[in-house]
């Protein structure tokens, strides 16, 4: 079975992107559709980036559990907010943090903001940089605007059939590129 780490991203007081990142994993644990983990990274307090792991001589564990799970996930899932246009320090630090965990790694991207647009202006500075790192961004998103009426503090959304049949949608691209990487890897 396929494995999805979703990295929550926001490590802001009151983030609200979190809840996104509660009903993704509901959501794909409910339909069998993988296994999911949540990376928070408001858990992982990571320092400020210094060096790519691969370059540091002594890593702290927490680094080297961040990139294990990474590595280990057939997939990715990034849940991230919108900051003033792009997406917030602490995913910026992850992502220039590893190099080969990366490497045609599937991972989908579901942007959030209290505004109108979803988080769909950070979509193209974040798929740059994932691009330049040589992962496999899917050609799929899940913007979710005004998230505080779209979901409650648990991950519930309030419109759950609609919400559901986007996600769906939006996993199953995941879901493919997985299982293409996997037939592509025999």
């Amino acid at each position: 079975m396929h494995h999805i780490a979703i990295i929550s991203s926001s490590v802001r007081t009151g983030r609200n992107s979190h809840r996104v990142a509660l009903y993704f994993k509901k959501f794909i644990e409910e339909n069998k559709m993988a296994t999911a983990q949540i990376l928070d990274l408001n858990e992982y307090r990571f320092p400020v980036f210094e060096e790519r792991l691969r370059l540091q001589t002594d890593p702290a564990a927490n680094v080297l559990d961040f990139a294990a799970k990474i590595k280990a996930a057939t997939g990715v899932l990034i849940v991230t907010p919108e900051y003033n246009g792009g997406y917030p320090a602490s995913l910026k630090n992850v992502v220039d943090l590893l190099y080969d965990e990366w490497h045609r790694k599937p991972i989908a991207i579901s942007t959030v903001s209290d505004g109108i647009f979803g988080g769909t202006q950070v979509i193209t500075s974040l798929q740059f940089s994932l691009w330049k790192i040589r992962a496999w961004t899917v050609p799929a998103m899940f913007p979710v605007p005004k998230v505080k009426e779209a979901f409650d503090e648990n991950g519930n959304p309030s419109d759950k059939t609609g919400t559901d049949k986007r996600a769906l949608g939006f996993l199953n691209e995941i879901v493919w590129c997985m299982e293409a990487k996997k037939r592509m890897e025999v």
